[in-house]
């Protein structure tokens, strides 16, 4: 089990809902999408950390929307936080950021392409703050085990591994459910994202796809297994997004798939707790 915060751990047997848009396109997006997230988890009895990318820094185009800025992407995810009473999580994507993003959130996030990046890992753990990894689309789930002891050779042990899908030929994404007893094997929470493993990348030629219909069974499948978190993108209109509106969830299937899983989830917790070891 890690601790988020105060209010939030992770691992003992309490579902968490990482959720919100792939970017932060702005403010009043970020306060829309928080507002719906936060009285829904509620509603659920779930916990939630709001997520938004302040930067997205691996684009298919050079062209494509990056977010508002530095500075600007930062002070979004600190009004959500101070207006909401919600933790918040974000990328980093090159070790010189960390230590600037980590006085903004609460969760720093190493993007999956760069899970093997020793010295962002080491910045990120020497922050102090809670640390989700995503696993490569390149990594088989065993070999998550080095980037999570880079991690935790800094003495931070509030570490995630998260599973967004594997690379299956050219612009698509294949979901491998024994990843996530693998990695939980390894002595960290695991996280399923429910969204990206839906992505088909670089599938629209200066853009990723996605296969938003493929979200619902996907989540549920995995909580069947069992997980400590799941992770989501949710845009009150994914047509309009400026990133990964494709796999994007709207309020209504986002409500339906958080409802679904979380019944999934206790029904599957209690069957662990009624087994010895893990799954």
């Amino acid at each position: 089990m890690i601790k988020i915060n105060d209010k939030i751990n992770v691992g003992g047997g309490r579902l968490l809902v990482i959720a919100g848009p792939c970017v932060a396109e702005d403010l009043e997006l970020c306060l829309e999408i928080a507002a719906f997230l936060k009285r829904t988890t509620a509603e659920l009895g779930l916990d939630f950390v709001f997520k938004a990318s302040y930067d997205k820094a691996n684009r298919s185009s050079g062209e494509s929307f990056r977010g508002q800025g530095f500075e600007a992407g930062l002070e979004i995810l600190e009004i959500v936080k101070r207006q909401y009473d919600v933790a918040t999580l974000t990328d980093v994507h090159e070790a010189w950021q960390v230590e600037e993003v980590a006085k903004s959130v609460d969760v720093l996030q190493i993007p999956a392409f760069l899970c093997r990046q020793t010295d962002l890992l080491l910045a990120a753990g020497k922050s102090g703050k809670p640390v989700n990894i995503k696993k490569g689309q390149f990594m088989a789930p065993e070999d998550m085990k080095g980037a999570l002891a880079k991690v935790q050779s800094t003495g931070n042990k509030n570490v995630m591994l998260t599973e967004r899908g594997s690379s299956f030929g050219y612009h698509n994404l294949v979901v491998d459910m024994r990843s996530l007893v693998v990695m939980r094997e390894l002595g960290a929470p695991v996280v399923f994202d429910a969204t990206h493993s839906v992505q088909l990348p670089g599938g629209q030629g200066t853009c990723s796809g996605g296969q938003r219909h493929f979200v619902r069974p996907l989540a549920r499948a995995a909580a069947a297994i069992g997980v400590d978190a799941l992770f989501l993108e949710v845009h009150p209109r994914p047509f309009q997004a400026l990133s990964d509106g494709p796999n994007s969830l709207p309020f209504d299937l986002a409500a339906q798939v958080l409802k679904e899983v979380k019944e999934l989830h206790e029904i599957t917790n209690q069957s662990l707790q009624n087994q010895s070891g893990c799954p």
